[in-house]
């Protein structure tokens, strides 16, 4: 389930532009020291939490963001199938292209580690697991990276029915994305109702969704453009990932009053 839940919830939040389009605002709506935290839950039960990290760091010799995604089981699901998957970026502090992408995967016996370079002025990736170079679109973008690009769009001239067509590097392989805008909803959360844009992702219907409009996510209506929630309906049952804490937010949360 946490499994399911972390690697959809960051290949949908890395929605990354085939052709940049549109682009990234010069006032971005995060900084170093944000934290995000999720849980995952099947129905009512809590099976595992999700975090989001973001840091400033000196990488060649330069100042970049550093991105850190984890997800992880959590009581129950914990004993029956452990799951602990990090994903990690490091990516320019303006164009918020990506320089560097770490995937550490622990399910259950399963290990698997990745690490892709990429060089943004020849257009490739290259993979240390598989030693190989990996030819790719303009400004593609890894999971993590993709995460905080998106929230630098101006989503503001967005009409309902627009899509987003987006493509993301990860495993080895590009993965487009059609992204649907729905128009904007308010979303109840511990917090209290939160104005937020609604995106429906257009997944392949078949081991895990009946149709390709089973997956919803949720982005704050205000100047940080947090995930907020995040809705799965599988065909064995609904899966939620939902904002459960949050610090060093650039601005105030977008809490509608009563």
């Amino acid at each position: 389930m946490v499994k399911t839940a972390a690697t959809l919830l960051l290949m949908l939040l890395s929605a990354g532009m085939q052709a940049q389009t549109r682009e990234v605002s010069l006032e971005k709506p995060f900084r170093g020291g944000e934290k995000l935290i999720y849980i995952v839950k099947f129905g009512p039960i809590v099976g595992g939490n999700a975090s989001l990290v973001l840091k400033q760091v000196s990488y060649n010799n330069r100042q970049v963001y550093f991105a850190s995604g984890e997800g992880k089981t959590v009581g129950l699901a914990e004993k029956l199938y452990s799951v602990k998957d990090v994903f990690e970026s490091y990516f320019d502090m303006n164009s918020l292209l990506p320089y560097k992408a770490i995937r550490d995967v622990k399910e259950g016996n399963y290990r698997k580690h990745d690490e892709a370079v990429f060089n943004q002025t020849a257009n490739t990736v290259y993979s240390t697991r598989k030693d190989s170079v990996y030819q790719v679109p303009r400004h593609t973008l890894d999971m993590v990276s993709l995460l905080y690009y998106i929230r630098s769009l101006d989503l503001k001239s967005l009409q309902p029915g627009s899509v987003l067509h987006t493509v993301t590097f990860f495993d080895e392989e590009l993965f487009p994305f059609d992204i649907r805008y729905k128009g904007k909803e308010e979303v109840r959360t511990k917090y209290g109702k939160i104005r937020c844009y609604r995106f429906d992702p257009v997944v392949a219907p078949g081991r895990m969704f009946e149709s390709e409009d089973d997956m919803t996510i949720w982005i704050s209506d205000d100047r940080n453009m947090v995930p907020v929630k995040v809705r799965f309906d599988l065909l064995v049952g609904s899966l939620h990932v939902e904002l459960s804490d949050y610090s060093n937010l650039k601005y105030p949360l977008g809490v509608l009053k009563p």
